[in-house]
Order: C-alpha cells, then sequence, then structure tokens
C-alpha cells in the first residue's frame, strides 16, 4: 500500500524546535521542505532501505586488469 502525504514546507526557525517530529515524519514516507525566509532550502526525506550487503557482490565487475602490477613509470611517480 502506497501511501500519499502532501508535501509540507517548515521554516529553518519552525523546524529546529520540531526537528524530533519531523524526522520521524519523514521516516513514515513524508517529504518535508526545509525554507530559508519562505524560500525552499533542503528537503527532508526517508531514506531507502539499506541492502545486505554481500561480500564479492561486484567480483564480476572488476577489470582484471584492476590486479595488475602498476608500470614502472607510475610507482617512481609514488616513490618521489
Amino acid at each position: 500500500m502506497v501511501h500519499y502525504f502532501p508535501v509540507k514546507t517548515v521554516n529553518v526557525h519552525e523546524a529546529k524546535t520540531t526537528l524530533s517530529a519531523l524526522l520521524e515524519r519523514a521516516h513514515n514516507g513524508e517529504e518535508i521542505i526545509l525554507a530559508k525566509a519562505g524560500k525552499p532550502y533542503a528537503r527532508l526525506v526517508p531514506l531507502a532501505e539499506p541492502q545486505d550487503r554481500v561480500p564479492g557482490r561486484y567480483v564480476e565487475e572488476v577489470p582484471d586488469s584492476f590486479f595488475d602490477p602498476l608500470p614502472e613509470s607510475e610507482m617512481e611517480a609514488w616513490e618521489t
């Protein structure tokens, strides 16, 4: 089920005093626009669900040449 929340605009002064409540609203799916002097300045949105970390997930995407030794000229540049 998708919930629709109208976008709420909050001035920075109000946001400072109600930050915990605004964070909870964003966490629940609401988008909140933070404004300075009435002008939109930033957006407070919920984070996407984190993905589980899987070691080696991208091993197929790393080119074989990534593990090749560096050319001698490159090695010399690092040593100076």
